[in-house]
């Protein structure tokens, strides 16, 4: 069972060095690779660590395959039972907060939508009565396409070309479908406790990727800046009382945001750096498989082996 252990073992570690790498990756990188590599550690995080807890749920499912009985598994190997029993608890307690979270973000959704019974239409934009300062980008649900929301207070505390940075910010976060990278971030938390960071460096990239979509779309990053200031300090109280995933202007770090708008646009990956950048990705891939395989393989030959070795007594 401590063979067993020892090669489950980095795949649970390997989450807290892989969270700490991609959280440094992003900082050098475009908000749109940055996102991109937040994302694709934690699902490749989430999924190590599912497959090794899964592994070592099948110990005693592996002996009984040998034909050995729990009686001499518990024997031979004290702490099977007991660690397959926790490692299955684990697994399916995940499962669960995976289940449960889903399900809360559908639930956030509809209630969001319900939300904007009252609201007035104009193509993709929906405004809502009130003074609250408030705005964000409300996915598509059912039949509905996604649609940027927007208080009547949010619109007066702007000027005409503050607001058309506004509208460009949210539906920047529409059309790049950014809540599915957010929700799917979110749910890969409830699977290991050092994927959290991912997800506050997930948000702020986001929006540092719809911030760049609409000083590209007004041609004017000064303008951006200003109107995301503008817009953020209004909707504060908005935004500290709303609860769900939905991406909002306000949120992320606005004085870092504003910073960078201030500076020359990111560039793009060179030809060169891409195809680093899609190596990097496909050695990751492949490493996950391979830890998945090697895992499966050690497990199965270290039950078969001590399966043997009882037999030949």
């Amino acid at each position: 069972m401590t063979l067993a252990l020892l090669l489950v073992l980095p795949a649970l570690v390997f989450p807290w060095g892989a969270a700490a790498a991609a959280r440094r990756l992003a900082a050098v990188l475009p908000p749109r690779e940055a996102c991109a590599a937040l994302t694709g550690t934690g699902v490749l995080a989430a999924g190590g660590t599912g497959a090794a807890l899964f592994g070592l749920a099948q110990v005693p499912f592996l002996a009984g395959l040998e034909q050995l009985s729990l009686t001499q598994v518990a024997t031979e190997w004290p702490a099977a039972v007991p660690v397959a029993c926790l490692a299955a608890a684990v697994l399916a307690t995940q499962l669960l907060l995976v289940a449960r979270r889903w399900i809360e973000h559908r639930a956030l959704l509809a209630r969001a939508w319900a939300a904007t019974a009252e609201a007035e239409a104009a193509d993709d934009l929906l405004v809502l009565p009130g003074e609250s300062p408030d705005a964000f980008a409300l996915p598509g649900r059912r039949r509905n396409t996604g649609r940027v929301v927007v208080t009547r207070g949010m619109l007066q505390a702007l000027s005409a070309e503050e607001r058309e940075v506004l509208l460009a910010h949210e539906r920047a976060h529409l059309t790049g479908r950014h809540h599915l990278l957010s929700v799917t971030v979110y749910l890969a938390t409830a699977v290991h406790p050092a994927l959290r960071s991912l997800r506050p460096a997930l948000d702020f990239h986001l929006e540092r990727w719809a911030d760049e979509a609409a000083a590209a779309s007004v041609g004017d990053r000064r303008l951006a800046a200003t109107a995301i200031a503008r817009a953020a300090l209004a909707g504060a109280s908005a935004a500290r009382q709303r609860r769900d995933p939905l991406l909002a202007m306000a949120t992320g770090p606005v004085p870092e945001r504003v910073a960078a708008l201030l500076g020359p646009a990111p560039t793009r990956p060179t030809a060169r750096g891409a195809r680093a950048a899609a190596l990097g990705l496909t050695l990751a891939v492949v490493a996950s498989a391979l830890v998945a395989s090697g895992l499966a393989y050690g497990l199965h030959e270290y039950v078969e082996l001590a399966a043997e070795a009882i037999r030949g007594r």
